[in-house]
């Protein structure tokens, strides 16, 4: 019988557009693992230690940092946020498919990654927003952002949206059935690899 190893599906994007709800729903259909990420910023109003985020202070996060313990990390906003590698290729290895909700630099990161087995497992998509005018409105539409924030957050979009080249896939968001259809479909095909398969 066929086994396989697991999927590291990196999914980018502009904050608004979307890619943490379809990294979220795919976890919550049992597609994938989905990759808490550490960071340093303090929690927004509903989110949970370990669930959401793994909440670091600075310096927890330096140490972790030194000693090697992130696949990526990044600094967004004035906040580092990082992967656990461990924690992924713990999954990988077993054949579950792992996917993570990271900025631009992480996934360059990723990218570049020495490690065979995370070069072979990934696969990147980029999420871009239908227009800057809907994102705008979606990020607004929030109601936890200040406008001074989302103005910094739209600037920060801008410069994300230049990247999209990089990446293996493109989405172009319309409505989230659609969207996550199509990560769906990303993910059935993706799993069909020969590069995969033991």
């Amino acid at each position: 019988m066929f086994a396989r190893t697991g999927m590291l599906l990196v999914v980018s994007g502009p904050s608004g557009s979307g890619k943490s709800t379809l990294c979220r729903r795919l976890a919550d259909a049992g597609e994938v693992r989905y990759s808490i990420s550490c960071t340093t910023r303090s929690p927004r109003p509903g989110e949970v230690d370990g669930r959401d985020y793994h909440f670091l202070t600075r310096g927890e996060f330096e140490h972790r940092l030194q000693t090697g313990d992130f696949l990526e990390h990044a600094v967004v906003h004035g906040h580092l946020y990082g992967s656990l590698k461990a924690e992924v290729l713990s999954y990988l290895k077993v054949g579950v498919d792992v996917v993570m909700d990271i900025d631009v630099q992480g996934a360059d990161q990723i990218r570049n990654c020495a490690d065979p087995d995370i070069r072979q497992a990934a696969v990147d998509l980029f999420v871009m927003p239908p227009s800057e005018e809907e994102l705008h409105a979606r990020l607004s539409g929030r109601g936890t952002d200040s406008e001074a924030t989302i103005t910094l957050r739209m600037s920060s979009s801008r410069d994300e949206m230049r990247h999209w080249r990089k990446y293996s896939y493109v989405l172009l968001s319309s409505t989230r059935e659609e969207d996550f259809a199509k990560i769906t479909a990303l993910v059935v095909a993706e799993r069909m690899r020969t590069v995969r398969i033991t």
